[in-house]
């Protein structure tokens, strides 16, 4: 360290006199000592006011400059002393080094730039105000075809100074897309794949860079989805392929590169790797058969990708995926149940699988999930069977195949997730009046019903069950149904929904509160009574943002309700007559009719 001080006194003084010789001594005494203790040595040369003379000495015309440039880099792998580099005011000649055409000089000083950028907002501020940045990706530009080892370390060095730029921040990172960096990446990959250090460092700032949404129209215009399907199958090293799934997620988002990875054969990589690893208990091997799995649905989410994978359900791809959900491994459990939800997204894939055995499938794995199970996959399971019962001629053969039973096991989950998804599928079922009415009559059920109305944490399932109530009264339109609803509680809930913001739901509760009333009156009067119904069809009715339908709907079961007496004393209070001729001369024909029927019946009643 004494000798250290030496050199630092002596920089001081060459660096003004500007002998070569002695500068060179200089620095290769620096170099060492900051080999042999790099902190230590970088702190002593910050107090000896040092780096301030360095600026001086980023000449392109010196024999040293690239030493000193190392100097820096070397300097800049401690955090303290990134914004001292700065301070110093190294960066702007630093990056006119970046013009030099000697390899050794482009190469220190694209380290030191990339060090002094290394998580340090100061320093890409700098680099970013003096166009540093353009600057290596017009370099990495002209340099990306020439393959010698100088040059690929080059290419290495640069590639890893843009991503300690642009790493974690958006708006650099969306600079560097406008600076076209995303096609000169893909062609460096394409070219370099030999190079394990230069590919990883591509891999890196392709996983930077998918993050941002900008960024996804540029990858699907080069050929990325090759480029990694090439890179992936050479892969056997669980860290590398690692990195490339990192990178394919974020890609796979998009629906363009999705098709893409699938005409390039990412999905054979997949289902190779699930084959290889499925009954291996190894951490790394239970992690790759998660990404792969995880990765193969992701790619059936985009509609083209699913149906070139689905080939009429013949497909090698479907029948391996299929052949996921009687497995003993929950994570394949979850992506085959998740990956038929994916294919179901047509009336025809749904018609095919279910004429061909999914359901009874989807049923037996429900059920090894019924007591403590994977909440899951029962979540995906439940998804996979209501986007199967969309189509109407698969509603009889579910119910009739017993989906029902099956999914009335979780009534007891205490998992929104799982209770959204068995609503969902309940409601997709019972569009036959007989289904209906045997699900209406099943007073647990439909006191679990009332219940999940007022789960006012979980928005989706209170939704899903108001409408599971209407749809059991407006398919069913059965007496006993009504009367297991009214001594459950549900009115109140109905009479709520026909609030709702969406118009959809508004319909279902007053169509289904007009069946009550055509059907029930007596059993639900007082029900309806305290729920304000009258008080909320008179607002519907007055307010000019209700849709023509609810308008409609709202008149109609006005009319239902004039069947009791104190139900009538209250719409004769709140004189709904004025407000019914209004309507009248409403533009919609429909509220026009109904408003003068209602305005009869209204006048006969008074």
């Amino acid at each position: 360290m004494d000798n250290l001080s030496d050199t630092l006194k002596k920089l001081k003084i060459t660096a003004v006199d500007r002998t070569e010789d002695s500068l060179e001594g200089c620095l290769d005494c620096l170099l060492q000592a900051l080999a042999q203790n790099n902190a230590e040595t970088s702190e002593k040369m910050q107090g000896s006011g040092i780096l301030q003379l360095f600026a001086s000495l980023l000449t392109p015309q010196s024999s040293c400059t690239a030493k000193v440039a190392n100097v820096i880099a070397e300097v800049a792998k401690n955090e303290f002393m990134r914004i001292p580099c700065v301070d110093a005011g190294l960066i702007s000649p630093l990056v006119q080094l970046l013009h030099s055409k000697d390899q050794e000089v482009l190469l220190q000083t694209g380290r030191a730039l990339g060090n002094i950028c290394y998580d340090s907002h100061e320093g890409r501020s700098a680099v970013d105000q003096a166009g540093g940045a353009q600057v290596v990706v017009d370099h990495l530009r002209s340099l990306c075809s020439i393959t010698d080892p100088a040059n690929e370390k080059l290419l290495t060095v640069f590639c890893g100074m843009l991503m300690n730029y642009s790493n974690e921040n958006d708006s650099l990172q969306a600079q560097l897309i406008n600076m076209g960096v995303i096609p000169t990446l893909v062609k460096l990959l394409g070219i370099h794949c030999h190079n394990a250090a230069l590919t990883e460092m591509c891999l890196v700032a392709f996983g930077n860079l998918a993050e941002l949404e900008s960024s996804k129209e540029q990858f699907a215009s080069t050929n990325i989805a090759e480029e990694l399907v090439k890179l992936f199958k050479k892969q056997i090293e669980h860290d590398k392929r690692e990195m490339i799934f990192e990178v394919l997620a974020p890609l796979a988002e998009n629906d363009a590169i999705k098709l893409q990875l699938v005409e390039a054969g990412l999905v054979e990589c997949l289902l190779e790797i699930v084959q290889q690893k499925v009954d291996s208990d190894k951490e790394d091997d239970i992690a790759e058969l998660k990404a792969a799995s995880d990765l193969m649905v992701l790619l059936l989410l985009g509609d083209e990708s699913m149906q070139k994978l689905f080939e009429g359900g013949k497909g090698n791809v479907f029948q391996r995926v299929l052949s996921w959900i009687p497995s003993n491994n929950h994570q394949l459990q979850l992506a085959g149940a998740l990956a038929i939800a994916n294919f179901a997204r047509n009336d025809g894939n749904c018609i095919h699988m279910v004429e061909n055995g999914i359901v009874e499938k989807l049923m037996d794995l429900l059920d090894r999930h019924v007591e403590n199970g994977n909440v899951t996959v029962q979540h995906a399971a439940l998804s996979a069977l209501r986007n199967l019962a969309i189509p109407v001629v698969n509603k009889a053969k579910m119910l009739s195949a017993g989906v029902t039973d099956a999914v009335l096991k979780f009534l007891k989950s205490e998992m929104p997730p799982v209770q959204f998804k068995l609503l969902g599928t309940l409601r997709m079922l019972i569009d036959a009046q007989e289904a209906a009415e045997q699900l209406g009559k099943n007073v647990k059920l439909v006191e679990r019903l009332v219940e999940w109305c007022e789960a006012k944490d979980h928005a989706g399932v209170m939704g899903e069950s108001n409408r599971l109530l209407s749809a059991l009264i407006r398919h069913s339109k059965s007496k006993d149904v009504i009367k297991t609803i009214v001594q459950s509680g549900g009115i109140k809930h109905l009479v709520t929904m026909a609030t709702s913001e969406h118009v959809i739901m508004q319909n279902e509760a007053l169509v289904a509160l007009a069946l009550i009333a055509a059907l029930e009156l007596g059993t639900a009067e007082k029900d309806l009574e305290s729920a304000k119904l009258v008080q909320i069809l008179h607002r519907l009715l007055t307010d000019e943002r209700s849709a023509p339908e609810i308008k409609y709907n709202s008149m109609v079961l006005t009319c239902a309700l004039l069947g009791s007496e104190s139900l009538q004393k209250e719409v004769q209070d709140l004189a709904f007559l004025d407000v019914v001729s209004k309507l009248r001369s409403h533009e919609n024909k429909s509220v026009a009719q109904q408003a003068s029927l209602t305005e009869q019946r209204l006048t006969v009643e008074s």
